[in-house]
């Protein structure tokens, strides 16, 4: 193997070009080829030949929901030899899995991740995962999910970081970061995803491009930004071309306009589903629509394989679309260092859970709790009497994993029945499953019940759609119950996605989301039920009132008649109830309070290119030292297109004691008021601007800026 050029140390792009110009037009559409679980026995020969490329380890098409066999390190291993020892040239090949929310440890789901608002964590946490997979053979995962959306109904907002860009592509690029320590990353689902009609997967997105580029787009050029090496095209449609056929949005804006070099890959056996669009006639014009539109690797659909060959030798998709696709694998498959280091890095060290990675798993458990209600009950004192603890998730380690995960075990989870117990010993009692009238009776006899309650992880995820955003049947009504009898209930909420709670809070004496948070969640909710942290969280998607108010956040932009704002600060829009949500984006309690004060600017005027600081005071007016998380909201009054009533953007958590007042200090440029106007250009406007500054996006104090003209600025402004 000596004389080949691409083995040996130089330029990447040198390594790159010499091993293309090798491949036959055959095994590049070989490159081009994702089945999925490979295995030596069944598919020896297509390795030996050169016919596959890259493989994938999933159950199934919704992998998500069903769990599979696990991974074969040996098999793996059987599978890269054959590869490399065996086919004409000793490509390896690359081997993905979700790996989504952590490995054999199981962190909470990305949106309870998104709620600790904290990328260093997460940075943290997909370094953990990434590096778990990579001791199994994995070498490439498909996250972090990118999708912007307001639809709770969608499942699959569980598995992203939430509505707001400016925090979802910073914990995006952190996720990028961190993943890419050891395994390569993908930004999914390009583009739209999150728009699909009525929160129901996979259907049709209305969207139009100046919604996408001020919206949706822009988390994926952050995971860009941060180097991610592979993007993952969408289900959907956008406007009517399917997103595997989309050469707009796909070749021209992500691979031309933005300069990404990476692979484009199909989801799970999108290129044969534009068939199932309607907008081609069969396989092989699936094939030529995905390749024109620069789809580079084809997940599972086997439509590269069987007719790109025919489709360069025929014309109908030129030579140079292929070579740019093949290059773009290989490309991924150096920097990824598998021709230096094919095959798995094993060790006889446990892959995890271990000691550190659990004592990680329980700070990011903690970090994505959001008190959300609280009538003085918590934090619960250690000396409690008696603790009663009811509900599906008292002992499940299973249900509160999550979606989305392969690899982590229940039988791993320190469920809360155990880390109560191990705090209070004998004071503890339980009722499993569901509520019952065993339930009632140790609610009177106990000083305080923690009903465990919420959604089971079979509900969210991909294809898991709802219709109704209420608890699942009967435990509201179970909770009514409880809650009359008169005693202390704390509500805690396990979820995948922002749920109608407006009963909730009204029944319980504290209410707490906790998403599903892993292989940690018993120790984590005692440690802020306690008091031993102090609830951190803060909501990263708007709770709406109720299903019928969908949708419902900080998107929402400037209309024509402004319904009076003083019967209805958001508008006043519906007859029969309010139409702001029922907990605004950025929401969370603390056990203490705080007063956040008038944001103060180092400057009144600002050049365009220029920065600003802000500085906002923070006091702590309770008893307890706490942290605020204050965040810094634009409102552009006046510009070319509607632009949001509030956009996030940016954020900082301070600790404050007790008594004490603090600041958080903010630099700001006037980049960041940056937007796409009606020709599609991007435009930093002069004029006047507001920032506001407050603890979520529906309270805050507001100051105004003026942007001017470089030259219009003077001295004494400064």
């Amino acid at each position: 193997m000596s004389e080949r050029p691409w083995l040996r140390e130089g330029p990447l792009e040198h390594r790159v070009e010499s091993l293309l110009a090798e491949l036959t037009l055959a095994e590049k559409a070989g490159q081009l080829n994702q089945p999925a679980n490979v295995s030596p026995g069944d598919d020896h020969d297509a390795l030996a030949a050169g016919r596959i490329g890259s493989s994938l380890y999933a159950s199934g098409a919704l992998g998500g929901n069903e769990r599979d066999e696990g991974l074969s390190i040996a098999a793996i291993e059987q599978c890269q030899r054959i590869a490399v020892e065996e086919s004409r040239l000793g490509i390896p090949v690359l081997f993905g899995r979700d790996v989504i929310h952590g490995h054999r440890t199981v962190f909470p789901i990305p949106l309870g991740l998104a709620a600790g608002w904290d990328p260093d964590l997460v940075e943290r946490l997909a370094a953990v995962a990434g590096e778990e997979a990579a001791r199994e053979g994995v070498a490439w995962t498909f996250a972090p999910m990118v999708d912007i959306s307001e639809e709770p109904r969608w499942g699959r907002v569980a598995e992203g970081f939430g509505e707001a860009p400016v925090l979802s592509g910073r914990l995006a690029a952190a996720s990028v970061r961190g993943f890419q320590r050891s395994i390569g990353a993908t930004a999914k689902h390009f583009v739209g995803y999150g728009l699909a009609a009525g929160g129901r997967d996979y259907d049709t997105v209305q969207v139009g491009e100046n919604t996408l580029r001020n919206l949706h787009l822009r988390t994926f050029r952050d995971a860009v930004d941060a180097g991610v090496l592979a993007v993952m095209a969408s289900f959907n449609d956008v406007d009517g071309t399917p997103m595997h056929a989309n050469r707009r949005l796909v070749r021209e804006v992500l691979k031309d306009e933005w300069g990404f070099d990476g692979v484009v890959v199909a989801d799970w056996s999108g290129v044969g589903q534009l068939v199932d669009h309607g907008v081609a006639a069969d396989a092989r014009d699936a094939a030529r629509q995905a390749l024109l539109a620069g789809v580079d690797l084809d997940m599972a659909s086997g439509c590269y394989l069987a007719h790109a060959e025919e489709l360069v030798v025929s014309g109908a998709v030129p030579a140079e679309i292929v070579d740019d696709a093949v290059r773009r694998v290989l490309r991924m498959k150096f920097r990824l260092g598998l021709f230096d280091d094919p095959y798995p890095r094993t060790t006889d060290e446990p892959i995890g859970p271990t000691a550190s990675t659990r004592a990680l798993a329980r700070e990011a458990a903690a970090s994505s709790l959001v008190l959300v209600g609280n009538d003085g009950v918590l934090p619960l004192r250690e000396d409690v009497a008696s603790l009663h603890l009811t509900g599906p998730f008292v002992d499940d380690g299973e249900a509160l994993l999550g979606t989305w995960v392969l690899d982590g075990r229940g039988e791993d989870v320190a469920t809360p029945l155990a880390a109560f117990t191990e705090l209070l010993g004998e004071r503890v009692s339980h009722t499993d499953g569901r509520f019952s009238d065993l339930a009632c009776h140790r609610t009177r006899e106990a000083a305080v019940t923690v009903a465990l309650l919420g959604e089971h992880p079979s509900r969210s995820g991909e294809a898991n759609s709802v219709a109704d955003l209420g608890l699942p049947a009967g435990q509201l009504e179970a909770l009514r119950q409880l809650c009359d009898l008169g005693k202390p209930v704390v509500a805690v909420v396990f979820a995948g996605r922002p749920l109608d709670l407006t009963e909730v809070l009204r029944a319980a004496s504290a209410v707490l989301v906790a998403w599903h948070p892993g292989t940690e969640t018993g120790p984590a909710l005692a440690d802020v039920l306690f008091g031993r942290r102090e609830p951190r969280g803060r909501l990263p998607m708007t709770f709406p009132r109720s299903t019928g108010h969908v949708p419902s956040s900080i998107h929402a932009r400037g209309t024509s008649r402004v319904i009076d704002f003083s019967r209805d600060v958001w508008g006043g829009r519906y007859l029969d109830a309010l139409t702001q949500p029922q907990l605004p984006f950025g929401f969370g309690l603390a056990y203490t309070t705080f007063e956040i004060g008038p944001p103060a600017l180092d400057r009144s005027q600002v050049p365009l290119g220029g920065e600003v600081g802000v500085q906002v005071p923070v006091a702590n007016t309770g008893g307890r030292p706490g942290r605020a998380v204050v965040q810094l909201y634009l409102h552009d009054p006046v510009a070319d297109v509607t632009r949001p009533k509030v956009e996030l953007l940016d954020w900082q958590a301070i600790d404050v004691d007790a008594g004490a007042t603090g600041s958080a200090r903010f630099t700001v440029s006037t980049d960041a008021f940056g937007y796409y106007g009606r020709d599609l250009s991007r435009r930093v406007d002069t004029g006047l601007i507001r920032l506001i500054a407050g603890p979520d996006a529906a309270h805050g104090q507001a100051v105004e800026l003026t942007v001017t003209e470089p030259t219009a600025t003077r001295e004494d402004d400064a």
